[in-house]
């Protein structure tokens, strides 16, 4: 798929078919946001992969979150905030080239239960979650303001 494509097909999916990620696939999406661009080269992301049903529950995301056979928990040191952003975009993007759906979750100030939960250490900070599966719909296109409307040359 031509990369303008991929970005206009990307969609938050909320419902999720059953049928597990081949391990190639999820890699493949892991590989996207390893190798994103980060401050310095610093690096400061961590992705936490949760398939077990049980320890899904435990993270207090919402019910249809759960029903993807993997959760994907993006954290980082305190000031890799911007760079984890950029790196679960690229997981994002990579996910939707593949057929595969996901939900961008945003927790930057409810991680508290998520840290308990996977044992992510306390000087990080969890930044983002999605689900990752086959999607079980296929939502139309949101509207989106004109370029007019968005950008601006030389000043505002």
């Amino acid at each position: 798929m031509e990369f303008i494509e991929v970005v206009r097909k990307r969609r938050s999916i909320r419902k999720y078919k059953t049928d597990p990620v081949p391990e190639e696939m999820l890699n493949q999406v892991l590989e996207a946001a390893r190798l994103a661009p980060s401050g310095g080269n610093g690096q400061p992301w961590h992705f936490i992969v949760v398939k077990d049903t049980e320890r899904k529950r435990m993270l207090d995301i919402s019910e249809w979150a759960l029903q993807a056979p993997i959760v994907i928990v993006g954290c980082t040191e305190a000031s890799g905030q911007t760079d984890i952003a950029i790196a679960f975009e690229h997981l994002v993007l990579a996910a939707a080239n593949l057929g595969l759906g996901t939900c961008w979750i945003g927790r930057w100030a409810a991680d508290d239960e998520i840290k308990r939960t996977l044992g992510i250490p306390a000087n990080m900070r969890v930044l983002a979650v999605t689900p990752l599966g086959f999607p079980a719909e296929s939502p139309p296109p949101r509207t989106r303001k004109s370029m007019s409307q968005i950008v601006h040359y030389e000043k505002f």
